[in-house]
This record gives C-alpha cells, sequence and structure tokens, in this order.
C-alpha cells in the first residue's frame, strides 16, 4: 500500500492500533502524514484525540480499557497501572465512583507529566512489572494503598481496606509491608484501618464500633471472636466478646 493510502483504510489502521487507540508517531510510520492525524480530530470529523500525540480511530467515548491503553501508549513502555483502575480491574467495589483517573507509575527519571485523565507518578520504588490480560499492572497491596494516598474520606478509606482484606484476598501483614516500604505521606489512616482490622474488624460499620468503644475507656473485648463449646463446637461469632465476664 502507497504512503497515504493507509488514512483511506481504517480497517487496517485499526488493525495496527489497541482496540481503536493509537499514536501519531505510529500512524505517520504507516505514512499517515501528522497533519492529516489531527485534522480528522477536529469537531465532526472521524477520530478523536485522547492526550498529547495519542489518537482514538473514532468519535464516540472511548471504553475504560481503551482509556487506560491510551494512557499507557502516552507515558511509554515502562509505566505499569496502579491505584484506582487496577482496583476495579480487582473487582473492588469500594472504589469511589468519582476516581475516574488512570493512576500510572513510572520511574523517576522519566520527565512525563500527569495531564487530563492521566496521573502520572514518578518513583524510585518501580514496582516488579507483570501482565495482567495484556496491561501491565503494579502489585495488587500497592494499587490498593496507592488510591488510599489520594483518598481523603476516612470511611472510604475504610471501606476499600477491608473490602481488599475480606474479598480480594490481601492480608493486612501484607499491607503494612508494603506502607513501611514507601513514603509516609497519607499512611495514618490506612496504618489505623489496618490495625482495626488485624484486631478483627471486618466493615466500615465495626471499625467505627471500635473506635466508639474506645471512647468509653473500658477493657477492650476480642472482636469477631468465635464462640466454641467444650467440645469444639461452634457457637457464634459476635462482634465483641469480653473473656473475662463471658459476656458477648
Amino acid at each position: 500500500m502507497k504512503t497515504g493510502e493507509w488514512a483511506e483504510d481504517p480497517e487496517r489502521l485499526y488493525q495496527h492500533s489497541r482496540r481503536g487507540v493509537i499514536t501519531v508517531a505510529r500512524l505517520v510510520e504507516l505514512g499517515v502524514p501528522a497533519r492529516t492525524c489531527y485534522r480528522r480530530c477536529q469537531p465532526g470529523r472521524p477520530w478523536r484525540r485522547l492526550l498529547p500525540g495519542v489518537l482514538l480511530l473514532g468519535g464516540g467515548e472511548p471504553d475504560h480499557r481503551q482509556l487506560v491503553d491510551a494512557a499507557l501508549l502516552y507515558a511509554g513502555r515502562e509505566a505499569v497501572v496502579t491505584g484506582a483502575a487496577l482496583c476495579r480491574r480487582r473487582g473492588l467495589r469500594s472504589v469511589p465512583a468519582g476516581a475516574t483517573h488512570v493512576h500510572l507509575l513510572v520511574p523517576h527519571e522519566h520527565k512525563i507529566s500527569s495531564f487530563g485523565f492521566v496521573i502520572v507518578e514518578r518513583t524510585t520504588r518501580m514496582p516488579p512489572r507483570r501482565l495482567d490480560d495484556g496491561v501491565p499492572v503494579a502489585p495488587f497491596a500497592r494499587a490498593v494503598l496507592d488510591l488510599c494516598r489520594r483518598l481523603r474520606s476516612p470511611n472510604a478509606i475504610s471501606a476499600l481496606l477491608t473490602e481488599a482484606v475480606q474479598s480480594g484476598g490481601l492480608s493486612p501483614a501484607k499491607l503494612l509491608e508494603e506502607l513501611d516500604a514507601g513514603s509516609n505521606r497519607g499512611t495514618a489512616i490506612p496504618r489505623q484501618v489496618l490495625r482495626d482490622v488485624l484486631r478483627g474488624a471486618r466493615s466500615v460499620a465495626e471499625i467505627d464500633a471500635m473506635r466508639v468503644w474506645r471512647l468509653s475507656g473500658l477493657p477492650e473485648p476480642l472482636w469477631n471472636h468465635q464462640l466454641r463449646d467444650e467440645n469444639g463446637e461452634y457457637i457464634a461469632t459476635p462482634d465483641g466478646y469480653f473473656k473475662e465476664a463471658a459476656l458477648a
């Protein structure tokens, strides 16, 4: 195919994209002049500019995967997805609805900056890169805590961490290890929540109950402690159990 004819063959262009997302540099390699790329992104034209140098080969709204692909093309080969986008991929329902950005980690020496819906975090502690359905992602514990550091609501942080432990399969010890390895910025609330989870809290409501109880100055109960009879048969798991008084 001759130079310039690619622009008239949208099917073949799509085959060289990531689900319809492609860089201007790649289009130029395929023979589409840069001026043609940007002209086709003007109002009423068939393409759409998502980020500097990154286009959508269509005029509609991109889906979440296309936004992630666009962010990765923008940030470069060494970028990995973390934060809200990865937590959603892992099925956490307590990710705040307003956390619609794509959060990426890149090596500290990279000069790329955040833009639009992309948060670029330069770090000296790049995590090992692994692929999840073709998407380079950070470890799950890192992603959860990267999101926690950007949340302002203690309840939102509590909900995210308790779900990550109860449904997401993360251990509080693993999360605390990740907290200790990173920056101390924004870690006070996550540390308190994880201490409560280690004591037995299973939900935001139980964490609130623990905090209210501590205001009383009374002895701390065993939280979510399994009760069994003398034969070891399970009786119940009360929210709080005072062993000395045998009170649930």
